[in-house]
């Protein structure tokens, strides 16, 4: 027994000379070090581990939309019909085309326009997400859209707000002056196209949508989207008083089918400056990026490209997936080509978090970026989340760091992950 205790009495003896009681004080400063140097480049940490783990990081999920592109948006291109519309040429369109298109822009939206009262060179100020201000901005400015004479104009009977999954949102609206009902819906590009039997052109006619034309407007929405423009369109139809349902307690449901097409709107959202710069860094110290985004296919590869998270020429086979195709691949497929993915496009926050859960599986430690309500399930499941330039919301609440980038870099540069892995690399 007494040899016993003397074993162990070494053994005590031997761990207290190795590790200093100094140890964990010296931990503890240098890693509130590190927190306070990160602070100096805009990024808060909320967890002090969280520099710890940064600095083990493998794989980083990023967000688009805010976090690679500065979240600025401009509408830059129309095409009404079959044909793109130059800044000048509205003037040109029929009147009750662009009407249709001011009442659909008017009401179907969750923004605002106001009157500026800052003092600032433009007359007026928009509320909304960046999309809806940047279609609200061009309806008001490009097309003098009136939204308080228009809003009067109509009362509205139903709405079908935008979710992740249908990537639309729909209102139903009653005409005041002649009692009509119609239903406008705004929303991705290739969702709305589909929803769609005619289009109308800049004459005010009315043509049938056929595989021959839909093969064109399919065509033009892969060539904004290629242009990294995000493409949205809006549609319309006339609804009988018989289709509006909601009788015996039956929700009353805005109609989607037999739309009329108006126009195919084109968003430009640019790069962030040096955001190539700080990918190519990430990958050089071998910590590999991928994009996550709700954006289409194609405008998600023309963005990986030119934010160098694919490579020119590269085959996009494997490397570039739909959300619903990784949602649908069986877990031991899902976890052979996790490694190999580098975007996946119109993804969901469910998609987002799949692909955390199997990077993880497969021994990564990841680091989700987002900025938004929709990343909080990701960012929450990652080893380390980085809320990039928002205000108080969901997202903030789940994750280790608060990047505050509004004003330029992305927080995660060669610099930032030399210096975590010195604190590691030195204990």
């Amino acid at each position: 027994m007494n040899a016993i205790i003397g074993i162990i009495a070494d053994a005590v003896t031997i761990v207290v000379v190795a590790i200093p009681e100094g140890l964990p004080l010296a931990v503890t400063l240098t890693l509130a070090y590190s927190m306070k140097k990160m602070m100096a480049d805009q990024a808060m940490v909320r967890k002090l581990s969280a520099c710890e783990t940064m600095g083990s990081a493998t794989t980083i999920c990023t967000d688009k939309t805010g976090t690679l592109t500065l979240n600025q948006m401009k509408v830059t291109k129309f095409w009404l019909g079959l044909e793109p519309l130059e800044d000048n040429a509205y003037s040109n369109v029929d009147p009750f085309v662009l009407q249709l298109i001011k009442e659909g822009v008017a009401h179907n939206t969750t923004g605002g326009v106001h009157e500026s009262k800052s003092g600032s060179d433009s007359k007026f100020e928009f509320s909304g997400s960046p999309t809806e201000k940047a279609i609200l901005s061009w309806a008001v400015l490009e097309l003098n859209m009136d939204m308080e004479n228009l809003s009067k104009s109509c009362s509205i009977i139903q709405v079908e707000t935008f979710n992740s999954k249908k990537k639309r949102s729909g209102v139903l609206l009653r005409r005041n002056v002649d009692n009509k009902v119609s239903a406008h819906w705004k929303g991705a590009a290739e969702m709305v196209l589909r929803m769609c039997s005619r289009y109308y052109d800049s004459y005010g006619n009315v043509k049938d949508l056929d595989n021959e034309t839909m093969s064109k407007f399919e065509n033009i929405i892969q060539g904004m989207a290629a242009s990294s423009l995000r493409c949205i369109a809006l549609a319309y139809t006339e609804v009988a008083n018989e289709e509006l349902g909601g009788e015996g307690g039956n929700k009353m449901v805005v109609k989607d089918d037999g739309l009329t097409l108006l126009g195919l709107v084109g968003i430009k959202d640019p790069c962030r400056p040096g955001v190539k710069t700080a990918v190519e860094a990430c990958q050089h110290a071998g910590v590999n990026v991928k994009m996550i985004t709700g954006d289409n296919v194609f405008t998600a590869k023309a963005i990986a490209f030119e934010c160098g998270i694919l490579r020119p020429n590269q085959d996009t086979d494997e490397t570039v997936v739909e959300g619903e195709q990784f949602r649908n691949f069986s877990p031991e497929e899902r976890l052979a080509k996790v490694d190999k993915i580098s975007v996946m496009a119109r993804s969901s926050p469910f998609d987002k978090l799949l692909m955390v859960q199997c990077l993880k599986q497969k021994g990564h430690v990841v680091a989700v970026t987002g900025d938004g309500t929709n990343d909080a399930p990701a960012l929450k499941e990652a080893d380390i989340g980085l809320s990039m330039g928002i205000q108080v919301n969901v997202a903030a609440l789940v994750i280790n760091f608060v990047a505050a980038v509004s004003a330029g870099e992305v927080p995660l540069t060669a610099v930032q992950l030399l210096w975590v892995n010195l604190i590691m690399d030195t204990l």
